[in-house]
């Protein structure tokens, strides 16, 4: 994921772009009893899963808080949620020594889904040259999605030449009713480098 941002006086914009691809598998194998009796058969089931997706978000600002110690920028803009989703199986039978042949099937599904965000951003700084501070972001939004909203919040240390930062991201869809996906999210922790020029 990466940001860019670009501000003149009160006014500014900026891009941020994520791009995850994650997945996983699962095999289990089941044998058949009836009572406290096993049979001599069983069923084996494998899947395989494969999401795919990019985020990105475009938004333009306008800061309304500008202090030395408290800064806070109100936005409007856009989101898109690219998202592709991949399962495969395969089911496989033993039936005391006969194993006839696999069943086997796939299922895809693609969604480009836009929507409409407003926000704030900002950060919180303390220390004694205020070199420390608490980063924040929050975005509501709808559009081709019933909502999705996103939240970032961490800590942070500035430098001369830019900022180092750790934080925990949020990010929530809740898609129209009868969608091809219904309901995303994705959330988990952030490091990153902040460069200024």
């Amino acid at each position: 994921m990466g940001t860019f941002e670009a501000q003149k006086g009160r006014w500014g914009a900026f891009t941020d772009v994520i791009y995850l691809d994650v997945g996983g598998s699962k095999s289990q194998t089941r044998d058949l009893t009836v009572g406290n009796v096993t049979l001599p058969a069983g069923v084996t089931a494998d899947a395989q899963l494969d999401i795919k997706a990019w985020v990105w978000t475009l938004a333009g600002t306008y800061r309304v808080v500008s202090d030395p110690g408290f800064t806070m920028d109100v936005l409007a803009g856009a989101r898109l949620l690219d998202v592709e989703e991949k399962l495969g199986w395969q089911f496989s039978a033993n039936l005391g020594g006969i194993a006839p042949p696999p069943r086997t099937g796939n299922s895809e599904l693609k969604d480009n889904v836009w929507d409409g965000i407003i926000g704030v951003k900002g950060r919180l700084a303390f220390g004694a040259d205020r070199e420390w501070y608490v980063p924040y972001y929050v975005d509501v939004g709808t559009g081709d999605s019933d909502l999705t909203w996103q939240g970032v919040a961490g800590i942070g240390y500035a430098f001369r030449w830019g900022e180092l930062f750790a934080v925990w991201r949020y990010l929530d869809y809740n898609l129209k009713s009868g969608s091809k996906i219904e309901d995303v999210n994705f959330n988990g922790p952030a490091i990153g480098v902040a460069f200024r020029w």
